[in-house]
């Protein structure tokens, strides 16, 4: 693995010919959760079924979080106090119609960031998988609304639907695009029904989603990522 600065943004990169991204086949970009190490998913390089030489690229989180561990990370703040108050109460957790404040800024630089690696990499967008967890799930599927290159799939892993009356438009030019979802039944930080609206709007709109959920909470199971890498290995070695 190595570490480099693209768009702004610390990077990790593995994966390719030389274990450090190098080469030039297909490239796999996932965005950690919110409250997450900028290194969190990397791990995931290693188990995941991927073609030869694919490049695994994790950019870290621009905003560094006052609490908890000092490398905690985030793409843009969330209110902290409300998910309490909700749970207290036993509300479900619904954010379809909301707009963070830091989400414009957050998907500018994911956007510039993305210009950066398909020039550095030399990387065709056809080759390209954006995707993430959590908070980086939600970024990605934002960011992948925003743009017109034909990347090769979506991957959302724990993730929900976000600023509805903003995405549903965006989604006509994503008709077809693959998507990679899951989500656990007993996720209490993004309530499942959440995860639900997701997959019904992206597949209304004509989006090809692949649905996995599964027994567990806010994570990414063993069972997801064997099929996650299935998904990959579809994608990114069409013609």
């Amino acid at each position: 693995m190595r570490e480099e600065h693209i768009g702004g943004l610390r990077t990790r990169i593995t994966g390719g010919t030389d274990g450090k991204g190098g080469g030039n086949d297909s490239v796999v970009i996932l965005l950690h959760g919110f409250g997450a190490p900028g290194d969190d998913l990397v791990s995931l390089a290693d188990v995941l079924n991927v073609p030869t030489g694919t490049r695994f690229v994790f950019p870290e989180g621009p905003l560094s979080l006052s609490f908890g561990p000092s490398d905690a990370r985030a793409w843009w703040l969330i209110d902290m106090a409300r998910i309490v108050a909700d749970q207290a109460a036993g509300r479900v957790r619904d954010l379809s119609q909301d707009i963070p404040k830091g989400l414009a800024p957050a998907r500018e630089t994911l956007l510039g960031f993305l210009k950066e690696v398909e020039h550095k990499f030399g990387a065709d967008p056809r080759k390209i998988v954006l995707g993430g967890f959590s908070q980086g799930a939600m970024l990605s599927c934002d960011v992948m609304l925003r743009t017109t290159q034909p990347y090769a799939g979506l991957v959302q892993l724990s993730g929900t639907l976000l600023a509805a009356q903003e995405w549903t438009p965006l989604l006509q030019k994503r008709k077809g695009l693959p998507v990679f979802q899951s989500h656990g039944t007993q996720d209490e930080l993004l309530p499942y029904v959440g995860a639900e609206r997701l997959r019904d709007t992206l597949s209304k709109s004509g989006l090809a989603v692949e649905w996995h959920s599964f027994r567990g909470g806010h994570e990414i199971t063993e069972p997801v990522l064997q099929r996650l890498g299935v998904f990959l290995m579809k994608v990114l070695t069409k013609p």
